[in-house]
């Protein structure tokens, strides 16, 4: 393997860090609602930071398969939309330093990628690595949204309750890099916010807002989400008002309160499942998400 440290270059007068917290927002794989962009973004936008680490994304994106864009006015080029993949050290609101990685997944050189990750994991000695992702699911936009966690220990989420035994999906870098941490004995944690189905292509803040409280509650920072639960309340009276104006949205959002409510009375059947019919395989629930893959990737076409 070529040197992973030839990846990245870091940045002049790194600071000597207090084992920080790392919080992994790659998109590109899955982002429901963009979740995961709204949340990294909001930290961004809201908390002071600086870079410490650039990747060189010449070595690990595919300029094909994800276009950046540019602006054309009149006669000439105006601007190039160049895509960057960052390490940022930021400060919570209570001055609590902590990591964030910023970007998209890599779509080359995956295992290079995460033998960087984890040296700057030992140089920085990061004590939890926290990742964000957002799936979409068979779940109302009226409910509270559900969250599915997962740690390389139990002990990180000792108060999960699985909501099922075994599925085969795609791998991301995210999850491989929990799943190579793990195999290191260093602690990591994933949380998937559940995001609508019918509303997995839109901004859903309400996803976002959940994963950033989450994230808090693992490992203590203090984050913004102020503008994320406002903006969600507004997105809610939108989606409300639409869905009143709609007959078949309607029964849709009847139907899987009905499903989401006979989950919570402890009935048998989970989310993805009307309680009438056989549970979904393994390779249904893998089969959806590769469905869902292949229509985030036309819509970026």
């Amino acid at each position: 393997m070529l040197d992973p440290h030839e990846l990245y270059e870091l940045a002049d007068d790194l600071p000597v860090l207090d084992k920080p917290v790392l919080v992994q927002a790659l998109t590109g794989f899955v982002d429901a609602g963009s979740a995961i962009q709204l949340s990294r973004q909001n930290l961004l936008d809201h908390l002071d930071s600086r870079v410490v680490a650039t990747f060189d994304l010449d070595q690990l994106l595919d300029y094909r398969s994800r276009r950046p864009t540019m602006i054309f006015v009149e006669d000439h080029w105006e601007s190039y939309d160049q895509p960057s993949l960052e390490l940022h050290l930021v400060q919570d609101q209570l001055g609590t330093e902590f990591l964030l990685l910023a970007g998209p997944e890599p779509d080359l050189q995956w295992e290079r990628f995460i033998a960087a990750l984890k040296g700057l994991i030992e140089r920085f000695d990061v004590r939890l690595t926290i990742g964000l992702n957002a799936i979409p699911m068979a779940v109302p936009h009226t409910r509270p949204v559900g969250l599915t966690k997962h740690a390389t220990d139990k002990k990180l989420i000792d108060d999960f309750e699985p909501w099922l035994q075994r599925v085969q999906v795609p791998a991301s870098v995210g999850n491989l890099l929990e799943f190579r941490l793990g195999e290191s004995g260093r602690d990591a944690v994933g949380y998937s916010a559940h995001v609508p189905h019918y509303l997995a292509q839109t901004n859903y803040p309400a996803a976002a807002e959940l994963l950033l409280d989450s994230v808090s509650s693992s490992s203590g920072l203090a984050l913004p989400t102020g503008e994320l639960r406002d903006a969600a309340g507004l997105i809610r009276d939108e989606i409300d008002k639409q869905v009143e104006d709609d007959e078949q949205a309607s029964r849709l959002v009847a139907s899987l309160e009905a499903q989401y409510d006979a989950f919570l009375r402890g009935r048998e059947g989970n989310l993805l499942a009307d309680n009438d019919r056989p549970l979904p395989t393994a390779d249904e629930l893998g089969a959806e998400l590769e469905r869902f893959l292949a229509e985030q990737s036309r819509d970026g076409e």
